[in-house]
C-alpha cells in the first residue's frame, strides 16, 4: 500500500519519506512533519481507489510535448480538421502555453489565456478552447492530471454574427456578374443550397436533367498548403440527393453542353478554387456587397426555403445537416416574405371591409356580437 520512513538528516532534524505506488510505479514524497506525510499517503490512497491518482513525474511533461503527442495520434480526424488544429496549436494555445508543464496548468492560467486571446477573435478562441479542453480531457483519462483545467463557463461556445440574407433579385444580380462558365456555382449554391466543396466536387454523373437532380457523392477542397483533398462528405447526411428548381436545371444543362465533357467523370467546375475566388470577389463588388461570403448564398437560399413552408425535416435533408438544431436557424422570414405576408394580410383586410360594407349595419351588429361574446366579461 504505501510506507512511511523516517530518517534523521545532517542538521539533526526528521525526514519522513513515503512510497505508494501508483499505476505500476512507485511515488515518492519527503515531509518534515510526520503529520503531513500521513495526510498526503491518505489523499492519495483515496485518489487511487477512486481512480484519480497520478504519477507527479508524469505530470512533469510539457503542454507542448503532450498536445503534439497526442494530435500524431489522432488518425481518426479528417486531413482538414488535422491541419485546423496543428494551426490552432501553433498559432494560439502552445505560444502561450507550450512551456508550462502539463501539471501546472491551472484554471487561472487557462481563464487569462481565453481572455486574451477573446479579444482578438472569439470565434477562434472557443474553436481553440475546446482542443484544449479536449487534449486535457485525453490527459485525465491518461492519469496524468486529475483534473481538466478548462473550467471557464461558456468558453466553447461560438457565437457567430448573423449571417446575411440575399434577397431574390440580389441573387440574380450576382449570377448575371459572374464569368457565364462558373454561373452554376452560384445558381447551386443559392437555390440548391449545396456547400462549396460539394459544387465543386459534382461531376457530369451526379447530374440527372431528366429528373431534374443533382447527387452529392464527393467533395473537392485544397488545404491551406495547396493539397488536394477530394473525398466523399464528412457526414452520411450530406450524401444526398437535391432536386432543382426548374430555371437552374435548364441553366445547368445549357452549362453541361457548353462547358462539360462528355465523360461521366468530367467536372461540373474545371476551373480551380482560385478563379471562383477572383470571380466571386469581382461579382460582389460589382453589386456592392463586398463583404459579402459564397456560403452566404447558401445561407439565403435556405432561409427562403424555410420561407415556402419548408419543414425542418425537408431542410435538413436539402442542406445536407445531420442535426435539426442547425436547420432552425433558417426558420426565420426574409425581408421579401414579410413583404408578401404584410401584402396578404393587407388583403384580408381589405376583403371584410367591403363584405361589411355590404352587409350594412346588420353585418356591424354581428361582428360586435361575436366580439362581446369572445371577450371576457367584467
Amino acid at each position: 500500500m504505501a510506507t512511511i520512513l523516517k530518517r534523521t538528516v545532517a542538521d539533526g532534524g526528521v525526514r519522513y519519506d513515503v512510497r505508494v505506488r501508483i499505476d505500476g510505479r512507485v511515488v515518492t514524497r519527503t515531509f518534515h512533519r510526520r503529520r503531513d506525510a500521513e495526510a498526503w499517503v491518505a489523499t492519495t490512497l483515496a485518489d487511487r481507489l477512486r481512480g484519480v491518482a497520478v504519477d507527479p513525474r508524469r505530470a512533469r511533461i510539457s503542454v507542448r510535448e503532450y498536445a503534439e503527442e497526442w494530435l500524431r495520434q489522432r488518425a481518426d480526424l479528417s486531413e482538414r480538421t488535422t491541419e485546423l488544429y496543428a494551426w490552432l496549436l501553433a498559432k494560439k494555445i502552445l505560444p502561450a502555453l507550450g512551456g508550462m508543464q502539463l501539471g501546472k496548468l491551472s484554471p487561472g492560467t487557462v481563464r487569462s489565456w481565453h481572455a486574451a486571446l477573446a479579444k482578438q477573435g472569439p470565434s477562434t478562441a472557443a474553436k481553440s478552447y475546446r482542443l484544449l479542453s479536449e487534449i486535457l480531457r485525453t490527459a485525465m483519462f491518461d492519469e496524468i492530471v486529475t483534473r481538466n483545467p478548462c473550467q471557464v463557463k461558456g468558453a466553447g461556445n461560438e457565437k457567430p454574427a448573423e449571417r446575411q440574407v440575399v434577397s431574390v433579385v440580389q441573387i440574380a444580380a450576382l449570377t448575371d456578374a459572374m464569368p457565364e462558365h462558373l454561373r452554376v456555382v452560384l445558381l447551386l449554391a443559392a437555390w440548391c443550397q449545396l456547400r462549396r466543396a460539394e459544387i465543386m466536387g459534382l461531376r457530369r454523373r451526379d447530374v440527372n436533367l431528366l429528373h431534374g437532380m443533382v447527387t452529392v457523392e464527393e467533395t473537392r477542397t485544397r488545404l491551406m498548403t495547396g493539397k488536394l483533398v477530394v473525398k466523399g462528405p464528412k457526414t452520411e447526411s450530406g450524401r444526398r440527393t437535391v432536386t432543382m428548381p426548374p430555371h437552374v436545371a435548364e441553366e445547368l444543362g445549357r452549362h453541361l453542353d457548353a462547358y462539360v465533357g462528355s465523360d461521366s467523370d468530367a467536372l461540373i467546375v474545371a476551373a480551380s478554387g482560385r478563379a471562383v475566388d477572383l470571380a466571386w470577389d469581382k461579382a460582389r463588388k460589382s453589386v456592392g456587397e463586398p463583404g459579402l461570403r459564397l456560403h452566404d448564398l447558401r445561407h439565403s437560399g435556405l432561409t427562403l426555403a424555410a420561407a415556402t413552408g419548408a419543414t425542418v425535416a425537408e431542410l435538413m435533408h436539402r442542406a445536407g445537416h445531420s442535426s435539426p438544431d442547425a436547420a432552425l436557424r433558417y426558420q426565420h422570414a426574409t425581408r421579401d416574405r414579410d413583404r408578401v405576408i404584410a401584402d396578404a394580410l393587407g388583403e384580408l383586410a381589405v376583403s371584410a371591409k367591403v363584405t361589411m360594407e355590404g352587409q350594412g349595419d346588420a353585418g356591424k351588429g354581428r361582428v360586435m356580437l361575436r366580439r362581446d361574446q369572445d371577450e371576457p366579461h367584467e
